[in-house]
């Protein structure tokens, strides 16, 4: 499953973030968020608009280092009415995707991820951070969530791959990742194909799209497979099963929670 179109991902940004404003909106915004419990419900989509204003800002500038919070323009929305926060995130996911499709994916532009410096990588990220970011809000706001499968897929990809770059930068968690002879296998129980298999060797972990027999396998809808992917779901919900060594699953999932 390779990643998707850059067209598509800035219209993600834009219409996953539509469905959390609409999620949050008439919630209780002082909310503790379960699955980010030191953020209230207005912190988390203060998190996430601001992320999406700075990614936008490194690739509308074309930065090669790191900018500051204070370099992004309207950061943060002014005061805290409801109503001011839904258009600040309105207009920060619109700025940012058009930051984005106008700089086209190959576009150079720092990013903390090494192996990929581009406006493609940040419009990839933005959009993905926003359907992880929605799971928390829905999940506080007690509204459905659903995500479209190729998202959740891409979903999984990505982290594997921001997983497997950690380790190679010397990440201690990430490190840790490594040895025995084992595996995981991810299984879609709903979506034909989808399936990941992870295997530990001596040097690290490799992963790739492939059905086979694991240490442990997780297997469920894929959209839960990527709640629980993303410490978003518990491993011993009743919307999934876990069949073999649970403890090598719990052991992935905690050394797998930074960024």
């Amino acid at each position: 499953m390779p990643p998707l179109a850059h067209e598509r991902y800035c219209d993600e940004i834009v219409l996953l973030t539509e469905t959390l404003r609409a999620a949050i909106s008439g919630a209780d915004l002082d909310a503790s968020v379960p699955t980010c419990p030191d953020w209230t419900l207005r912190e988390l989509a203060v998190h996430l608009g601001g992320a999406q204003r700075w990614a936008g800002e490194i690739v509308r500038t074309r930065a090669t280092e790191e900018l500051g919070e204070e370099q992004v323009p309207d950061f943060t929305p002014d005061g805290d009415d409801p109503a001011v926060l839904d258009a600040w995130l309105a207009e920060g996911a619109a700025g940012t995707a058009e930051a984005l499709r106008q700089a086209g994916p190959a576009v150079s532009a720092w990013s903390w991820y090494e192996r990929d410096r581009s406006a493609g990588f940040w419009a990839r990220r933005m959009a993905l951070e926003t359907v992880v970011h929605l799971a928390d809000a829905a999940l506080t706001a007690k509204v459905p969530y659903t995500m479209a499968p190729e998202l959740a897929a891409d979903t999984i990809d990505e982290w594997l791959d921001i997983v497997a770059g950690a380790q190679a930068e010397g990440d201690p968690e990430a490190l840790e990742l490594r040895g025995g002879g084992r595996s995981i296998h991810l299984h879609a129980t709903d979506v034909p194909d989808a399936e990941w298999l992870i295997e530990f060797g001596e040097d690290g972990f490799t992963w790739r799209h492939a059905h086979g027999k694991a240490t442990v396998a997780l297997r469920g809808p894929l959209t839960d497979l990527m709640l629980v992917f993303n410490r978003r779901l518990a491993p011993d919900s009743d919307r999934v099963e876990v069949l073999g060594d649970a403890e090598l699953l719990d052991f992935w999932l905690a050394r797998s929670s930074f960024g």
